[in-house]
């Protein structure tokens, strides 16, 4: 369940808020369709909060899959050494950058609840929304001290360079299209 979890936790969060904004849209969408029932007044805001969750869930999401932006075919010039050492340094920066982000956030997160301030059309309190940025960094931090211990671990492991693992993708996507054709 651990493991299930440490690999999909984020991607459940994700799904759950994109299907949310989904059926609450199209109920928006079939509601003003019928008659004598007024619309939904806060369908967009709830959709847009959904959206923003979202967003700060994909941030340790992505932090843990290693899809974050970089440019990795310039590091591929390096020797395999030289690119470990990088990959620590940025996750030393990125938990650093997180944690700080969290560290405000919580400040943040802090007046909202003292202000009592709640959204327009739901009214709910904005603190949920500033909690889902702070859940968001913290989350974040601890990904990227994650993947921190994962390159310490596997330091010593080779790894394939951006180009070898482009030609990988490839083959297993060109078997999997064999396989389904021979399943027809």
């Amino acid at each position: 369940m651990i493991k299930w979890l440490d690999e999909h936790f984020e991607e459940c969060l994700m799904v759950i808020f994109l299907i949310l904004i989904a059926c609450v849209m199209m109920l928006q969408v079939v509601v003003r369709k019928i008659p004598f029932i007024q619309s939904l007044t806060w369908a967009e805001e709830f959709s847009r909060f959904m959206w923003i969750m979202s967003v700060f869930v994909s941030l340790p999401y992505t932090i843990r899959k290693a899809n974050m932006l970089r440019v990795s075919v310039v590091l591929d010039l390096f020797p395999q050494k030289f690119r470990k050492i990088v990959n620590l340094c940025v996750d030393v920066i990125v938990a650093w950058s997180m944690g700080i982000l969290a560290y405000h956030s919580v400040e943040v997160m802090d007046w909202t609840i003292r202000s009592h301030e709640t959204s327009a059309a739901m009214q709910w309190p904005m603190s949920i929304l500033y909690g889902a940025a702070l859940f968001g960094f913290i989350l974040a931090t601890l990904r990227a001290i994650q993947m921190f211990i994962i390159h310490i671990k596997r330091f010593n492991e080779k790894e394939l360079t951006t180009l070898e693992q482009t030609q990988l993708d490839a083959q297993a996507e060109a078997e999997a299209g064999l396989r389904a054709e021979g399943a027809k």
